[in-house]
């Protein structure tokens, strides 16, 4: 079994020798020599993780495309059976989403992560024999169980290589996966779903063997080329991506950024997971992925039926969708690059939380209109923004993160959040509130309008916090305070 090498953790009353304190609090590298790594870092790790994304976001989100090619009948379900099966599958990724980290914490990426995307893979691709409500709702169950942890370990890996001025844009590249996805979803749908009848099966069937096949392959890319970690940074066949002084430098650098990164141990303890389970300051956090990710979750499952019932035909409303995540694609790096350039993630959360509500309100206001070329344009606009504030928060998150075994845990509850939301956002659609859906449109604009609030609390707590460890520092002449995790600095990004 591949581990990360043992490391000395830093901590008060640490016993490092003095030189060794010398050595790792200097920078012995030029500006140029750490942009090349970075630049390397950008062509390795993260599009490895974020082609993974762009197969799960595929597999997830197709269910959507199948409607419009008659899903419902062919599978034998009524819209509310569709509904319990998506709430299924946030379910089994809630389940299994912090235990899943704690596996990745232990195996390290390229095992666990590696196994996941084979098990979803094949899950997915089987998922196109399906017929009945049994095997709906299983293969759904199935499908998140073994995609719980993708998403909050994927964070998690990027942690490990990047500085936390660095984290929100290579966040938002991740999250280009799943915007890409979503965004190639309906033009790919669009062409497959044209194969119904060849060889007798339905054009959603092709699609549930196509991409899931796609996603296979991407698991063997990924165990083929994944490094084995910043301590170890090479492929499982021995190559080596980084010269030994790039390597050096990957793991100073980071070490210099958050010294908690060096203290790394192959599990978490019972005692760890409690303190960050009971850390107050999380839980806005998870309120704001919560309640703005439910309504997100209704768009995918439904966007292409909402088209279609705007009065455009049913191939080409599935193909029309994708314009808002591509547009999505730009402003969600817009908002990583400015919440890195600002360092100021809590304001350009808020900012795109409040876009979010702005279209979603349109939507509501326009829901009875007979103007399906408004109706469709403020959809458009509202799908555009749906997540731009999502990876922002999780990068707000996990710079706040004061170890290792924090970030892993923080990571794995806010993915949870998310799909917790996806369990609501199954069911704000209903067909007896159907083809228009007022009220599932009221209860979007409600659930972000919880959001925001939430994000305004988590701003004020970090503010108030920050004020209180100035005034500390004013009367001891330090900011270090035992809050958690004894020794560590306690300054809180906003």
């Amino acid at each position: 079994m591949e581990k990360y090498p043992e490391q000395v953790a830093i901590s008060a009353g640490s016993t490092t020798s003095k030189s060794e304190d010398d050595s790792r609090g200097t920078v012995d590298w030029t500006p140029e020599e750490e942009k090349k790594l970075v630049r390397k870092l950008d062509f390795t790790v993260l599009p490895l993780l974020t082609m993974v994304f762009f197969a799960l976001q595929l597999d997830r989100g197709n269910i959507g495309s199948a409607l419009n090619d008659n899903f419902l009948k062919d599978a034998g379900i009524t819209q509310y059976q569709y509904n319990i099966g998506q709430q299924l599958l946030s379910a089994g990724i809630v389940i299994l989403e912090i235990p899943s980290n704690l596996l990745l914490y232990r195996f390290g990426p390229r095992i666990w992560i590696s196994s996941q995307i084979f098990a979803w893979g094949l899950v997915a691709t089987f998922q196109a024999f399906q017929h009945g409500l049994g095997a709906f709702l299983s293969t759904r169950l199935l499908l998140g169980l073994c995609e719980a942890g993708f998403i909050p370990g994927g964070l998690y890996t990027l942690s490990l290589y990047y500085k936390k001025e660095e984290t929100s844009k290579r966040f938002a590249i991740y999250f280009f996966g799943n915007n890409f996805a979503s965004a190639c979803t309906g033009l790919l749908a669009y062409g497959i779903l044209h194969m119904r009848g060849i060889a007798g099966l339905a054009g959603w069937r092709w699609m549930f063997l196509i991409e899931g096949i796609f996603t296979i392959l991407c698991g063997a890319i990924f165990l083929l080329c994944i490094p084995l970690g910043p301590q170890n940074p090479s492929t499982v066949f021995g190559y080596r991506y980084f010269t030994e002084r790039e390597e050096y430098i990957l793991r100073q650098r980071v070490l210099l950024d958050d010294p908690s990164k060096e203290k790394k141990s192959h599990s978490i303890s019972k005692k760890e997971l409690l303190s960050v389970l009971g850390n107050w300051k999380i839980y806005p956090h998870v309120l704001i992925s919560l309640c703005g990710i439910a309504p997100a979750t209704t768009m995918s499952s439904y966007a292409p039926s909402l088209v279609k019932n705007f009065g455009y035909d049913r191939l080409k409303a599935t193909a029309m969708v994708s314009v808002g995540p591509w547009i999505q694609i730009f402003l969600n790096y817009a908002s990583g690059y400015l919440s890195d350039k600002t360092n100021r993630r809590g304001h350009v959360n808020l900012g795109g939380l409040l876009m979010w509500w702005g279209f979603c309100l349109g939507s509501l206001i326009l829901a009875d209109s007979k103007q399906k070329e408004a109706k469709y344009a403020m959809l458009v606009l509202a799908m555009a923004s749906s997540t731009i504030w999502h990876p922002v928060n999780g990068s707000w998150l996990s710079t706040n993160a004061r170890s290792p075994a924090e970030r892993s845990i923080t990571m794995a509850m806010f993915v949870s959040a998310a799909n917790l939301g996806g369990i609501i956002g199954g069911q704000l659609f209903q067909a007896e509130d159907a083809p228009h859906y007022k009220k599932g449109w009221t209860a979007i604009v409600c659930l972000i309008s919880v959001s925001i609030a939430a994000n305004l609390f988590a701003n004020t707590q970090y503010r108030v916090l920050n004020r209180r460890a100035e005034k500390k520092k004013q009367q001891n002449g330090t900011l270090e305070e035992k809050d958690g995790v004894e020794g560590m600095r306690v300054t809180w990004d906003l």
